[in-house]
């Protein structure tokens, strides 16, 4: 892989460390289809590329990534292909998400910024979560009418047990990095200009054991935890198929795009 081969990304690699920055930092590294695309197919080279030992996952600044890019994905054809994917017969964990959870190698999310909506379901792919000050993180979907990713129902209570995890996922409040902390949510929070350093030392000290044994160790921790990630994730693409067609969708996202507050009616 080359930095080339990427128009939304960046990679570098060394020391064993694949280096995955998201990059659109001009709309909060928000993402669209070609972004879904490229993160997909660099985990999917990642875990092709038996170099890499560790993955460090983080954004351009001032963002780790603020979710999907509304204006883009919810209008015109890509609003369609998502939503061709969502109601199939056999609808499937989205893509990018089966990518980074395919991956088996351990993954840091160093958090550099906002991290919410879809960006909040790639900090909870990750094995372990370094967060700038500056961060912040929101299970955002209620307020659009829709549900989280599969990671936001199935991973999200494991780290901040299940009625904080309800609580976040129902009110779509967005946490600061203390309070994320605080909970669980990730294991340290460091100043930002040193976020980058201390992500990296991590997954390098992380890189220096042995790799067999690292991939299995992750490997041991998903069975001990229970779940299939790629069934539920079926389920979450179906129900989301679902909330589309909704009222409560279409006035989730009309008063994103007006800036006002929401009114539901419940249908």
């Amino acid at each position: 892989m080359t930095p080339a081969q990427f128009t939304h990304l960046k990679y570098d690699f060394r020391d064993h460390v694949a280096i995955v920055t998201l990059d659109r930092p001009e709309v909060r590294n928000a993402l669209n289809a070609k972004a879904y695309s490229e993160l997909e197919s660099v985990f999917r080279s990642i875990q092709n590329d038996e170099q890499v030992r560790a993955v460090l996952l983080t954004g351009s600044d001032p963002a780790f990534c603020s979710g999907e890019d509304v204006k883009q994905m919810m209008t015109g054809p890509a609003r369609e292909q998502s939503q061709a994917r969502l109601v199939a017969v056999r609808p499937r964990l989205t893509p990018a998400a089966a990518a980074i959870h395919d991956c088996d190698r351990p993954i840091i999310a160093a958090v550099n910024g906002a991290a919410v909506g879809w960006g909040m379901e790639m900090c909870l792919l990750a094995d372990i979560r370094i967060a700038s000050e500056r961060a912040k993180f929101g299970e955002i979907f209620i307020k659009r009418g829709l549900v989280t990713d599969a990671p936001g129902m199935m991973i999200l209570p494991r780290l901040v047990g299940p009625e904080k995890a309800a609580e976040l996922l129902f009110t779509g409040d967005v946490l600061d990095a203390a309070e994320a902390l605080r909970i669980g949510l990730v294991s340290q929070v460091v100043p930002h200009a040193d976020l980058a350093e201390a992500g990296f030392k991590l997954a390098a000290r992380i890189a220096t054991n042995a790799p067999l044994a690292l991939r299995y160790l992750k490997k041991g921790l998903r069975k001990a935890s229970c779940g299939d990630l790629h069934e539920f994730g079926g389920w979450v693409s179906g129900t989301l198929g679902r909330l589309f067609q909704t009222e409560g969708h279409r006035e989730g996202m009309a008063s994103f795009l007006e800036k006002r507050a929401a009114h539901f009616r419940g249908r």
